[in-house]
């Protein structure tokens, strides 16, 4: 069941670091998704039985951070392997006027983001079920947690990103991942480092940033 200590303090912590302007009506609605994924994600096995006392850190102010990693408000984020909603259910709630997907291959998983996007109220939310292979449209940002490994997400995200776009992997906690990919033609890599205190452990995340623009023979048919 959910609970702990002043969650608002970790979630007020985790926007801070990520530049966002954490409102209290955006606050309860992370707290109310919170329950619900005690609740109804537990009993159906989207989040595992023993992630009660950690749901607002490891979950819900982990998912807040991947704002972290973009210097504007994106237009649109692509969440790949989301599962039920982490980390997009958290990013549409932060970035209400942006338009998020969530794309997952389990169906079941997909019905409970669809379940938890309806008892939200999120209009900005669209739930898809398939492979990142297979996506059309390009998008400002694209997060993967835990979903692929580093390299494969940096692979698969490149054709999915607009002009300038991001790409943010979440990495390991605790201590620092390492991991070398190597950043693809037009495209730079960086290590964010999330020092202890905004979480409850030091966490990294890895961007990709697309710094050449495509040029339109590069456009998809």
């Amino acid at each position: 069941m959910f609970h702990g200590k002043h969650p608002d303090d970790r979630l007020e912590k985790a926007a801070l670091r990520a530049g966002i302007d954490l409102t209290p009506a955006q606050g309860e609605q992370l707290i109310e998704f919170a329950r619900w994924l005690s609740t109804e994600a537990v009993d159906a096995g989207g989040v595992g039985p023993d992630e009660g006392s950690r749901l607002v850190d490891r979950h819900l102010a982990d998912s807040i951070i991947f704002a972290a990693a973009w210097d504007r408000i994106p237009t649109d984020i692509l969440d790949i392997g989301s599962g039920v909603g982490l980390p997009g259910i958290p990013l549409a709630i932060t970035h209400p006027n942006t338009a998020v997907t969530l794309l997952d291959r389990s169906r079941e998983r997909c019905r409970l983001a669809r379940r938890a996007v309806r008892v939200l109220g999120l209009e900005n939310v669209s739930v898809e079920q398939g492979d990142a292979l297979r996506v059309v449209g390009r998008r400002d940002v694209v997060t993967f947690r835990a979903s692929l490994q580093p390299a494969s997400a940096i692979e698969a995200a490149v054709p999915l990103l607009t002009d300038r776009g991001c790409a943010v992997v979440g990495l390991s906690r605790t201590t620092e991942p390492d991991i070398s990919p190597t950043a693809p033609p037009g495209t730079t890599l960086d290590l964010l480092h999330i020092d202890q205190g905004v979480l409850d452990s030091p966490a990294w995340l890895l961007r990709m940033t697309l710094t050449n623009p495509r040029t339109s023979d590069s456009e998809p048919s």
